[in-house]
């Protein structure tokens, strides 16, 4: 018995004709019919009971059947698989990511290559941008989801997005912009993530003021916990809103500030891992497309 044996049964029990079977497999009429009885020779059984008028599966036929398509189905996924594992989009790839990055753009990239690549396996490892950047230089990280700058002569970086800071509030509370000084600050732990934290300095200072900050936290969603729950405010990247939909949580516009933050790709261009070009480009698209909403959302 060979593969083809296989094949020619399965399309002629989808046709149960044995002109279109033959058509479709770009073969005449006549050596179907051979293949068909030899592989029932072989079996010692009849698979399909054939007059002039029809064809149709005997209670063998509808069992070999099952088992068959089984069978092709395992050797076309160890075809897909092997060529996979050939052009070595297979494996494991590591991505890191800051604590703000939108959800919604990692939902999208991994769904994508789920689809595309099914026995590429990925390791989301969710941290600061220093210590990604080190991951990235020792090789322990393929590619990194930071916040610029990226100061490392071993590693390059690409723009997914730039964006505006806003202020963070509860929703139930009133504060004017020119009260800032007095209101309690959460943010990001200095040594955690000392960038942002200088960002963070720097739009308190273009707004006049000193913050007075009472709590330190190491990701995005516990600082927005934190103001919902009326422990402070906080001064956030635009697209913390996306992060919460806290009815806790209010987010105002600061049109006075000049200072944008930059979320950038990290990585080694040494790195030869295949699936790296992937998921940037993936990545790049996500990103261009939650930028589409974003606008979308603030014209509405």
């Amino acid at each position: 018995m060979e593969i083809r044996h296989l094949i020619y049964f399965s399309t002629l029990a989808q046709e149960l004709h044995f002109g279109r079977a033959a058509e479709k497999l770009f073969i005449s009429q006549p050596p179907l019919s051979r293949q068909i009885r030899e592989l029932e020779t072989e079996l010692g059984v009849l698979l399909f009971e054939r007059n002039n008028k029809r064809v149709c599966l005997t209670e063998a036929g509808r069992y070999f059947l099952r088992e068959s398509s089984a069978l092709l189905q395992q050797l076309e996924k160890a075809k897909i698989k092997t060529k996979q594992i050939h052009e070595s989009v297979a494996g494991t790839f590591r991505l890191g990511y800051i604590s703000a990055t939108p959800r919604s753009v990692l939902a999208a990239v991994l769904k994508t290559v789920k689809e595309r690549y099914p026995f590429l396996r990925v390791n989301l490892y969710e941290t600061a941008t220093q210590r990604q950047l080190a991951a990235l230089e020792n090789g322990t990280l393929d590619l990194g989801i930071v916040r610029a700058p990226v100061l490392s002569s071993l590693l390059e970086q690409r723009l997914l997005f730039s964006e505006a800071f806003c202020l963070a509030k509860p929703a139930n509370e009133k504060i004017p912009l020119t009260r800032l000084a007095g209101q309690p600050f959460v943010s990001f732990n200095k040594e955690y993530a000392p960038d942002y934290h200088q960002q963070f300095i720097h739009c308190c200072h273009q707004l006049g003021f000193e913050p007075q900050v009472i709590h330190e936290c190491n990701n995005m969603p516990s600082i927005l916990e934190l103001v919902a729950s009326g422990i402070g405010v906080a001064l956030v990247p635009q697209s913390a809103r996306l992060l919460s939909r806290s009815p806790g949580l209010d987010f105002v516009t600061l049109p006075q500030l000049s200072v944008t933050t930059e979320t950038v790709l990290a990585f080694d261009p040494g790195n030869r891992q295949p699936a790296l070009p992937v998921f940037m480009e993936l990545l790049e698209t996500a990103c261009r497309k939650f930028a589409g909403k974003r606008k979308e959302r603030r014209r509405s």
